[in-house]
């Protein structure tokens, strides 16, 4: 399971629902849920009412919020309640009564749980495509800006044109600042990264004669 956290963590959007960015949450609500339809079956009706098939609810939700994995985890727990009641209540059901109970709960957690790793798993080899799509563009650019410019400079400073290389690699100094700049923009990590002094004026610096 702490594999199966980590993948959700991993995958978790501002517009994910909430048991996505809650798994603590939804775990509550699903013993909840378990808990209330189990008093309901053991407190009220007759063994033919279908109180047992309000089972449905947290084995949906545990397979829409944490898979395959959870929807039969949900499942066999909600049979294993049914178990419960049956000994509680001294109740005999027929092989036609239990797979009533039992296969829509058990199916219900197979096909929902394998639908929700299936639409994860596309989600994340959609976001790994558009990464790869935004590296080759940032490839693209830097080979047409960055690289460019240095060997503009380097081509300066063989030809004995230090001002025009000196200028030439200030540029491309500034450029780099300034793609570095926006890719941390673009990861949203511009409120956590440090302060750190401008490339530019620290090569200047560097350059500037003693």
């Amino acid at each position: 399971m702490r594999s199966l956290h980590l993948v959700l963590a991993a995958l978790r959007r501002p517009g994910d629902p909430w048991f996505r960015h809650r798994p603590g949450l939804a775990l509550i609500v699903i013993a909840g849920l378990f808990a209330s339809v189990f008093a309901l079956r053991l407190s009220a009706g007759t063994p033919v009412d279908a109180y047992s098939m309000l089972y449905v609810l947290p084995v949906a939700l545990a397979a829409t919020a944490f898979g395959q994995r959870g929807g039969i985890a949900a499942a066999m727990v909600a049979v294993a309640l049914i178990v419960v009641w049956t000994l509680a209540r001294d109740v005999t059901l027929s092989p036609l009564s239990w797979a009533s109970r039992v296969g829509p709960l058990a199916l219900l957690g197979v096909l929902l749980g394998r639908s929700t790793d299936r639409a994860l798993r596309a989600d994340a080899e959609r976001r790994r495509l558009e990464r790869t799509a935004l590296l080759h563009r940032q490839a693209i650019e830097i080979n047409d800006s960055l690289v460019q410019q240095l060997a503009a400079a380097k081509w300066s400073f063989e030809a004995g044109h230090s001002d025009t290389g000196l200028e030439a690699l200030t540029s491309a100094v500034h450029e780099a600042q300034q793609l570095v700049s926006g890719l941390i923009r673009a990861a949203g990590m511009a409120d956590h990264s440090e302060q750190v002094p401008s490339a530019v004026d620290m090569f200047e610096t560097l350059a500037r004669p003693p």
